[in-house]
């Protein structure tokens, strides 16, 4: 079952490891640096990715140096800049800034890849959905369909509540079963941050159209697990959500969602969607 690790210091150390019973395939760590310090990562057995919410970071991988990767001030000030990293290598991170906010999105692999960046000029955005159907959504994909044959298994996205409040990852959706072409095996984790940070939500997920929940209040640097469930999140009025979105296929790295479908119908209401659904395939 989906759980909810409520918002604490984690120190640098992952918040989702390699030896997390829960979800065998993803890696989730994030980092706080001041200028100066340097922080080595390594995860055996994965691809990773390093993204920067906010201040900027010199990455060194191999002898491949990624320069001063990081222009944000906070996640909700323009599109992220971002370093792949290849199965079972290291990357040395240097803050460079006073001091920056690193997420480091993992997922099991086999096949190694070549190191490289994803700038915030090449970051794939879609927004779809409207203020009227209250699903108004935006997402910067960072390892997406432009990164086929660059990347084995992972997804790394970061997605937005457009405007205050409103639903995302409506209708409801799975995708815990490999059975195409209707549904695929991903799990995935969510990492919530809010604009003001005081802002909340409720992430709903039941493995049943006819469970009661769990229904969880998601704050500032909730994260969200998800081995399996149909799992929708709302955002409260006022508030703007962001949440850092990673995948892990198992079979392929193409995402096929499949709708709850007593909400199916609800895909010919919301504008821009589909284009939404055949982005991760």
């Amino acid at each position: 079952m989906p759980s909810h690790i409520f918002p604490f210091n984690n120190e640098n150390i992952p918040i989702v490891d390699s030896n997390n019973n829960m979800l065998q395939r993803s890696f989730f760590n994030r980092l706080t640096l001041q200028e100066g310090e340097t922080f080595t990562h390594k995860a055996e057995g994965y691809e990773t990715c390093i993204v920067l919410c906010d201040g900027s970071c010199d990455i060194i991988i191999k002898n491949e140096e990624f320069k001063a990767v990081g222009r944000r001030k906070h996640v909700f000030d323009g599109k992220p800049d971002s370093v792949y990293v290849p199965l079972n290598q290291e990357a040395k991170i240097v803050c460079i800034s006073e001091t920056a906010e690193v997420f480091i999105a993992g997922g099991r692999a086999e096949k190694e890849y070549e190191a490289f960046r994803v700038s915030p000029d090449q970051i794939d955005k879609i927004q779809y959905g409207s203020d009227d159907t209250k699903t108004h959504r935006k997402i910067y994909h960072i390892l997406g369909q432009q990164q086929n044959g660059m990347v084995d298994k992972l997804l790394v996205s970061e997605l937005f509540t457009v405007g205050a409040g409103g639903w995302s990852g409506f209708p409801p959706h799975k995708h815990h079963v490999d059975r195409l072409p209707d549904e695929t095996d991903h799990e995935e984790i969510y990492h919530y941050k809010f604009n003001p940070p005081h802002g909340f939500g409720a992430q709903f997920a039941y493995v049943d159209e006819h469970d009661e929940g769990p229904v969880y209040h998601i704050k500032d640097g909730s994260t969200i697990l998800l081995d399996k469930a149909y799992h929708p999140v709302v955002a409260a009025p006022g508030f703007e959500m962001y949440y850092f979105t990673i995948l892990v296929g198992k079979s392929d790295r193409a995402l096929v969602q499949y709708f709850e479908p007593a909400h199916r119908d609800q895909l010919k209401t919301i504008p821009g969607i589909m284009d939404m659904v055949k982005k991760f395939k």
